[in-house]
């Protein structure tokens, strides 16, 4: 999370590049490569419909059944929130915000700036994401720019995988492919569950923090990206490791990381309302002490 504002790949740290790091895993690392393999064709991979944020990257986001008229959403990294990295166990629900966010086209020119209503959700326990509601809804954005939302894959991201990690805030993409999954990752005093580790040609940098990260074979967005170990050191902030279900701790510097979304997709409702009961989800839930 470090120079990479990506912080946890916005490094936590370099969130301070310009102002202010998942989905939790509900499996294990069985996943089976893909048949198509490393040589899979991207599917027209672009930057349309991803945004840049203040000190990170993101995107406007859809689940598979959201509606036209629904307001549309921004995902991003939990640690590329505006006020500061969630603590270790805090969950954060419908808190206003007026954050704005440069859209991107297919070519990567802003066309527009979008601004939220509220951060809808955001956590860096378990998963490292913040979701934001915008003024607009999806046909708004589709009609007046000719953008149309990402959709987040609704099923576990498949091991082997081609990928490309789409950086709104830099205009930089990097291709390279699923190379495993980890248990458990740590960095500083969080925690995440089942996160996605790259081959090594994704070198992602700081401002990368919350890059939607693009399956070639199905164009859906299958993670987001958020940290990489920097200098080999071991569970340090900007320098997370990965920890296998025995506990044993394993250190990969300068090797990348993102967080799995298809958990999002239960939690969110109709007109993109982020419902915590929702059949399915399994996002952290806020404790009084934390809403």
């Amino acid at each position: 999370m470090g120079k990479k504002s990506y912080a946890i790949t916005g490094g936590l740290i370099a969130l301070a590049l310009a102002g202010a790091g998942a989905a939790p895993a509900f499996a294990g690392n069985t996943h089976q490569a893909d048949q198509a393999g490393p040589g899979a064709k991207a599917k027209a991979v672009d930057f349309a419909g991803t945004v840049a944020l203040s000190n990170c990257s993101g995107s406007v986001v859809r689940m598979p059944g959201s509606k036209p008229g629904d307001p549309a959403l921004v995902l991003t990294n939990g640690h590329c929130i505006e006020s500061g990295f969630p603590a270790a166990g805090e969950v954060i629900v419908d808190q206003p915000s007026t954050r704005t966010f440069k859209l991107l086209d297919a070519k990567a020119n802003d066309v527009a700036t979008l601004k939220a209503s509220k951060v809808s959700y955001a956590t860096m326990t378990d998963t490292d994401i913040t979701i934001y509601q915008l003024t607009q809804t999806y046909d708004d954005i589709t009609k007046k720019y000719g953008i149309k939302p990402l959709e987040l894959a609704d099923g576990h991201p498949v091991k082997g995988r081609a990928i490309t990690v789409v950086s709104g805030y830099w205009k930089k993409t990097y291709s390279c492919n699923i190379d495993g999954f980890v248990y458990r990752m740590k960095e500083g005093e969080w925690t995440w569950k089942d996160s996605v580790r790259y081959t090594s040609a994704c070198q992602t940098i700081g401002g990368t923090s919350g890059s939607p990260v693009i399956d070639h074979k199905t164009g859906k967005v299958a993670a987001i990206n958020n940290t990489g170990n920097e200098d080999g050191e071991r569970c340090t902030l900007n320098n997370p490791c990965e920890i296998d279900r025995k506990g044993n701790v394993t250190v990969r510097k300068g090797i990348n990381y993102a967080q799995e979304t298809y958990g999002i997709v239960p939690c969110v409702g109709k007109n993109s309302k982020i419902d915590l009961n929702r059949k399915g989800c399994k996002l952290p839930r806020p404790t009084a002490a934390t809403r």
